[in-house]
């Protein structure tokens, strides 16, 4: 599980084996988990709450997804190199 960010106690990470699902991340804290708040990326460069895994308080989780949205290209391309693509799928 390639972890990408470590912001305020939290990592964000990929799940090694989702590359055919819609660029996302995963946050928790501990131990990384498939079952980890869960976080899509748009094309427009946001995110989208899939699931609060993790049960991050919102205000926290707010400040995670604003975090998330700014790192939109880094992310897009370790999505990339991990997953051995070239184009990126999008959930909207």
């Amino acid at each position: 599980m390639p972890s990408l960010f470590s912001v305020s106690g939290y990592k964000i990470f990929f799940w090694s084996d989702e590359g055919t699902e819609p660029i996302h991340v995963h946050v928790c804290k501990g131990n990384l988990s498939p079952h980890a708040t869960k976080i899509w990326l748009t094309k427009q460069g946001g995110c989208i709450l899939a699931s609060n895994g993790s049960r991050i308080p919102a205000p926290e989780l707010n400040e995670l997804m604003e975090f998330i949205s700014a790192q939109f290209f880094v992310i897009c391309d370790a999505w990339k190199k991990h997953f051995l693509i070239d184009d990126i799928k999008f959930i909207c």
